[in-house]
C-alpha cells in the first residue's frame, strides 16, 4: 500500500463536515476520500461534492461501499451503534475508524474481538497535546484521591451555529425503519425490557458523551471496577447524571453531567487531586477548532505553593488520524481500540443497572450481570 490511504467514509453529516474533511483536506499527501455512504441523498451528495467523488463512489448502503472496492480505510461516522459496520469491514480486512461508541452490546464487541482486524475508536481527547502535559505532571503523583468530571453541554445547534453544514434531508422509509429497528434489537440485548427513559440515558447521554470522560479516566487512573451511585433528574426526563464509581486503588470518580440546551459554552473539566496537588484540564467544544484545551496544574516547590498553566497546541482530531494513517499503513496501536471500547460498554451497563436499582425499576439483558 502506499502511503496515500483511500478512505470511504460512512456518514456525511456533523462529524464529516465538521471535523474529519478539513482534517483530511490538510493531510491531502496521506489521505483520498474515495467512496461516501449515507442514506440521506442531500447530505451524501454534499460530501461527495466537496471531495471531488463520481457517481460511482456515491452510496446508500454500506454493503456497496465494501462492493466497491476503491477503499484502502473506512472512517464510521454515523450515529448510534457501529458493530455491525465495524464487523463487515474488518471481515474484508479493510481498517477501521470508529467514532464513539464501538457498539451499544457487548455481544458486538465480543464479535469484532473474535476478528482479526486493526480498528480504531475515536477517543480524540486521549491525543490532545494538553491532556499529555496533564499525564506528564501526573507521572509519579502518588496517592491518588480523587478523579471529578463536570460537563455542562450545550445543544447541538449552539454549538453548530458557526458552521457552514448542509443537513440530512430525509431518509427513505425502509431504510429509516429498518435502522429504528436494528437499534431497538441492540438495546434490548443489551437492557432488556426497560423504559424509553433508561434506553435514551444508556444510548445517548452515557455511550454518546460520557464514554468520552471515561477514556480519559481509564488514562488517568483505571477503569472503574464498581458503580456505586447514579441518578439522573427531572425524573420523567432527565438532562442531569450525576455518577460515582470506585477506581482502582480506592480512588473515587465522580461525574457531573448536565445538558443545558442554552449554555453559553460547551466546557467540560477533569480534575485529579492526589496526596501533594492537582491537575485540572479544561476542553473546549470540540466544534471550536482554534480554541485551546487548558492545563492547571498546582503543586509544590521549595515549600512554596505554585500554580503553572498549560495550553494545547495543534488539533487532537488531526493528530488522532495521523496515528489511524500509522494504523493503517504500519500496523501501530491507536489510543484505543476493540478493548477500550468493549470495557466502556461494560462501564456503561454497570452505571445504568445502578441507577435502575435505585430507582426500583427492572433493566435486564447484558446489564443485568454486567
Amino acid at each position: 500500500m502506499s502511503d496515500r490511504v483511500r478512505l470511504g467514509l460512512v456518514g456525511a453529516g456533523v462529524a464529516a463536515q465538521a471535523i474529519h474533511l478539513p482534517v483530511i483536506h490538510r493531510q491531502t499527501d496521506l489521505f483520498e476520500v474515495t467512496a461516501v455512504c449515507d442514506p440521506s441523498p442531500r447530505a451524501r451528495a454534499a460530501v461527495a461534492d466537496r471531495c471531488g467523488i463520481g457517481a460511482s463512489g456515491r452510496h446508500d448502503r454500506f454493503e456497496e461501499l465494501l462492493d466497491g472496492g476503491n477503499v484502502d480505510a473506512v472512517l464510521v461516522l454515523t450515529s448510534g451503534s457501529h458493530g455491525r459496520i465495524c464487523a463487515q469491514a474488518a471481515a474484508v480486512g479493510l481498517p477501521v475508524f470508529c467514532e464513539k461508541p464501538l457498539a451499544y452490546t457487548l455481544a458486538e464487541a465480543d464479535a469484532l474481538t473474535a476478528i482479526p482486524s486493526r480498528l480504531a475508536v475515536g477517543y480524540m481527547k486521549l491525543y490532545d497535546s494538553a491532556f499529555q502535559r496533564a499525564l506528564d505532571a501526573l507521572d509519579g503523583a502518588q496517592p491518588f484521591r480523587s478523579v471529578e468530571v463536570t460537563v455542562l453541554h450545550p445543544s447541538a445547534r449552539a454549538q453548530l451555529r458557526h458552521l457552514e453544514l448542509v443537513p440530512s434531508d430525509e431518509v427513505p422509509t425502509d431504510t429509516r425503519v429498518a435502522l429504528e429497528a436494528e437499534t431497538e434489537q441492540l438495546l434490548e440485548l443489551a437492557l432488556g425490557s426497560v423504559s424509553p427513559m433508561i434506553r435514551h440515558l444508556y444510548a445517548w447521554r452515557l455511550l454518546g458523551s460520557i464514554v468520552h470522560d471515561l477514556a480519559l479516566v481509564r488514562v488517568l487512573a483505571g477503569d472503574p471496577v464498581r458503580c456505586l451511585h447514579a441518578e439522573a433528574w427531572p425524573v420523567d426526563d432527565p438532562d442531569s447524571l450525576t455518577i460515582d464509581c470506585l477506581l482502582p486503588d480506592d480512588v473515587h470518580l465522580s461525574i457531573h453531567w448536565h445538558y443545558l440546551a442554552a449554555y453559553p459554552m460547551y466546557t467540560e473539566e477533569v480534575r485529579v487531586h492526589h496526596g501533594s496537588g492537582s491537575v485540572q484540564v479544561v476542553f473546549p467544544s470540540p466544534y471550536l477548532s482554534a480554541a485551546p484545551t487548558i492545563v492547571q496544574v498546582v503543586d509544590e516547590v521549595g515549600a512554596r505553593a505554585r500554580t503553572r498553566r498549560f495550553e494545547s497546541s495543534g488539533s487532537s482530531f488531526e493528530t488522532e488520524l495521523l496515528a489511524f494513517h500509522d494504523l493503517v499503513t504500519a500496523g501501530t496501536p491507536t489510543a484505543a481500540g476493540v478493548a477500550e471500547g468493549r470495557a466502556d460498554i461494560v462501564t456503561c451497563q454497570r452505571i445504568i443497572r445502578r441507577f435502575a436499582e435505585i430507582r426500583s425499576l427492572p433493566v435486564g439483558g447484558e446489564a443485568a450481570s454486567a
